[in-house]
């Protein structure tokens, strides 16, 4: 089958303030996996830097890079209104020798690009969000920057793709909130790199304190102040936070500095340490060296970071929402928590990391969890029965 994944920001950890790493990582995956599948593959992404070659061939598929919008990072609100520009030179694109069979849109500029693109064919859409302006809003209130014609944007595309793709059965009661039908949405969850993320390998230095990890951008949403809060009730234990810019830029970033001021006037500084961005080939050694992961989001649709550290044997302690309450079973690899309660969470930590045998028995528990039910084998086996659905669906009957 022949597979065309648009996202319409530039390549991985090249983007401004589009899609999380993750979501390139995710769409490399995938691409990957397809092609190893048999499937003839190529993913689309802006051509942000003039340099760069206009194509290449990466892991079995072809990535083929725009040229649309600024020759350089360009933040989402910029890039609005290039997207039809974008749309045309896939349409003109795949005019030529190669005609995609089903497209695959990912995040919602993506989505439009390739609902443009097809708009006068009858090759089918499929559509990954990766995270939804309305509930981004919804759970972050005042501090949500998004560009504001994103919400409408995004409902408007739910009526231009053939099936939405959610990541969390949370994202599934959103999509139908948005209107769609549910027989247009499906659950496909992220999966894992079971072969980097894995128990036994080296661990971070630490010292003899347990140890409590934070994973996640240093902006406000992503839940570091709450675990901040928390460790008054916790004792005497390090949080490391790992995220955000590269750790010679944390003194003079915005963000680093509430969380270090948050941490002063809670009386707990001198057990929060902030180590900056860590390279996600990296990232393992971090989890193994941890006692407990928190997972305490605001929002977050796929739950990457709980995956990773499960597979990586450690327990997740988590807000019940969005993809960590579906990847985390609670009392079996890990606790979930209210959103937003600070207190649950403190207490919940304190006893968690005074239970070592519980701690073992949630991290055994995790490890094959993930590798039962999120590998990316799993996620790519999804998608390829879904797009066979939906092209099986556009093709006319033979007589």
């Amino acid at each position: 089958m022949r597979v065309g994944l648009v996202c319409a920001h530039a390549g991985l950890s090249r983007h401004a303030d589009g899609p999380a790493v993750g979501t390139h990582e995710h769409i490399a995956r995938v691409a990957a996996e397809l092609a190893g599948r048999g499937h003839d593959v190529r993913v689309y992404e802006r051509r942000d830097d003039p340099v760069l070659p206009p194509a290449a061939e990466v892991d079995g598929y072809r990535v083929e890079r725009v040229p649309v919008g600024p020759p350089h990072p360009t933040p989402s609100a910029a890039l609005v209104g290039h997207m039809a520009e974008f749309g045309r030179w896939l349409a003109d694109r795949w005019a030529g020798e190669w005609t995609p069979e089903v497209v695959h849109g990912h995040y919602w500029l993506g989505g439009l690009a390739a609902a443009h693109a097809v708009r006068e064919t009858d090759i089918p859409v499929v559509q990954t969000f990766h995270s939804l302006g309305v509930e981004q809003l919804r759970h972050l209130g005042q501090r949500y920057d998004g560009p504001g014609e994103r919400i409408p944007l995004e409902r408007a595309l739910t009526r231009a793709v053939d099936i939405a793709i959610a990541q969390s059965n949370d994202e599934v009661d959103e999509l139908t909130r948005m209107g769609l039908q549910r027989t247009s949405v499906a659950m496909v969850p992220t999966g894992v790199d079971t072969v980097r993320f894995h128990p036994d390998g080296e661990a971070a230095p630490r010292d003899q304190r347990p140890r409590i990890l934070s994973v996640g951008g240093l902006s406000p949403g992503h839940g570091q102040e709450d675990v901040i809060r928390a460790l008054r009730l916790v004792g005497d234990a390090e949080l490391v936070i790992a995220g955000g810019p590269p750790s010679e830029q944390l003194a003079t970033h915005a963000e680093a500095r509430r969380l270090r001021e948050l941490a002063e006037r809670t009386g707990v500084a001198e057990q929060v340490k902030l180590v900056g961005a860590v390279p996600h080939d990296q990232m393992a050694t971090w989890y193994r060296s941890a006692d407990v992961v928190t997972c305490t989001p605001h929002y977050a649709s796929a739950g990457r970071v709980s995956l990773e550290a499960m597979a990586c044997g450690v327990p997740v302690v988590g807000y019940a929402m969005g993809g960590v309450a579906d990847a985390v079973v609670d009392e079996v690899t890990g606790r979930l928590v209210p959103p937003g309660d600070v207190r649950t969470l403190g207490v919940t930590l304190r006893r968690l990391l005074a239970d070592n045998a519980g701690r073992f028995a949630y991290g055994h528990a995790a490890v094959d969890r993930v590798r039962c039910s999120y590998t990316w084998e799993r996620t790519a086996s999804a998608l390829e029965r879904l797009y066979e659905r939906v092209v099986g669906k556009r093709r006319p009957v033979e007589a």
